[in-house]
């Protein structure tokens, strides 16, 4: 019985094509190949259908710890002495995310074709952002390219655990909230209905938490469904205005600042991404001015974003870092003078690996902190709730044998 082949050849031209072709085994579809004049590449057997379809509700997404998998496996292949193709080749067949797959695949096909590494990956900005792709670069420059990937899988790996350590302290929180939101809707459309048809049948006057508890549980059955499409439209408008203007973003991210107790660790974490990242990038061998542009729009802050591009034009007409960095006041003193101590050392690089650190220490133990505090605020809040609704049905029940006389 014949099998569907998937080959990848290279014509006599030198052009590579890609295609299919129905064998018995992968002898006889090289065989095929070669006596139409083509040298194969690759030939692989077709993956037949699965019964089963794989259903990605939100678009798939190159993850911080994909990249650090491929960085450092990547970076280990070259040191090893395998060449830049078969080390791709290797990469995009064992990568679990298909995306990165993908991309991975057409990079290969790039560099088969004489591309840079770094000009072939920059077709892909939603895979490798300027970041990455300038770090390839510096890295393929002075010849440390399997250095330069460690290095940016350390980088990743200590962001994504910043990240995970974030996501935990706030699980908690989000869950109880949801779950209250959840019981309340049940409780206001379902519940409340079946004890107010009673209380009307009994007659009598109900008091007043009973009364606000109807009023509620009739005018939930508009108000749910339309909270609920008013919450989907501003999210989708937020994420638009997001993604189109920057003094949307500027203003979004000011506000996230200023938010008690969340403002500081959205601070903190700010920071630290931008020292470290630029910190990566120094140490590569970037031109500062070059790194400040990246770093400015890696950052994902739209304050610390314009915080780097005053920076970059101090250092472009001569003058220091530390000077544009005070006029802004999501950088701490502490910060500011670490920068300029790193400066006068010609130390700089270094210096803003210990403020990263530093700060990523901060934000461990702040979210330890939010953690034990959060968790019985949430609790009682959980509770006010369920009881008060409770209490507000239960209260008419007291006086129901005189309802009843």
């Amino acid at each position: 019985m014949a099998d569907s082949f998937a080959y990848r050849v290279r014509t006599k031209e030198g052009r590579v094509l890609e295609g299919s072709m129905e064998a018995t085994g992968e002898a006889m579809v090289a065989n095929k190949l070669r006596s139409q004049g083509m040298t194969p590449i690759q030939i692989t057997m077709a993956k037949k259908a699965s019964i089963k379809m794989e259903l990605h509700i939100l678009p798939q997404r190159v993850k911080l710890r994909d990249l650090a998998i491929f960085s450092r496996q990547f970076a280990t292949m070259i040191d090893s002495g395998l060449s830049l193709l078969r080390a791709l080749n290797i990469l995009a067949e064992q990568s679990d995310n298909p995306k990165l797959a993908e991309a991975i695949k057409s990079i290969r096909d790039d560099v088969e074709r004489g591309s840079s590494l770094s000009a072939s990956m920059s077709k892909f900005p939603k895979v490798f952002n300027n970041l990455f792709v300038s770090m390839v670069r510096a890295g393929e420059t002075g010849g440390q390219l399997d250095t330069v990937l460690m290095k940016i899988a350390d980088t990743y790996e200590q962001e994504h655990k910043l990240r995970q350590k974030v996501k935990s302290a706030m699980t908690y929180p989000i869950a109880v909230l949801g779950i209250s939101v959840m019981l309340l809707i049940v409780m206001l459309i379902f519940v409340v209905p079946t004890f107010a048809e009673m209380f009307k049948g009994l007659g009598g006057e109900l008091p007043l938490p009973t009364k606000i508890l109807v009023t509620m549980s009739e005018q939930a059955k508009i108000i749910v469904p339309l909270g609920f499409v008013i919450a989907i439209a501003s999210f989708v408008m937020y994420k638009k205005s997001r993604r189109k203007s920057a003094q949307f973003r500027h203003k979004a991210d000011k506000l996230k600042l200023k938010i008690p107790v969340f403002g500081e660790l959205t601070n903190k974490i700010a920071i630290a991404r931008f020292t470290r990242m630029l910190g990566l990038l120094l140490r590569a061998g970037v031109p500062i001015l070059q790194a400040l542009d990246i770093v400015g729009d890696a950052a994902g802050n739209e304050v610390i974003n314009r915080a780097s591009q005053d920076v970059r034009e101090s250092v472009r007409t001569g003058e220091t870092m530390t000077a544009p960095l005070s006029n802004h006041k999501i950088f701490p003193p502490m910060v500011i003078q670490m920068i300029s101590v790193g400066e006068d050392t010609g130390a700089l690089d270094s210096m803003l690996d210990k403020i990263a650190d530093f700060y990523d220490q901060e934000v461990e133990s702040m979210t330890e902190s939010l953690v034990s505090l959060i968790e019985p605020i949430m609790i009682a809040f959980l509770g006010g709730i369920v009881g008060s609704m409770v209490v507000a049905l239960y209260m008419p029940m007291f006086g129901i044998f005189d309802l009843i006389k």
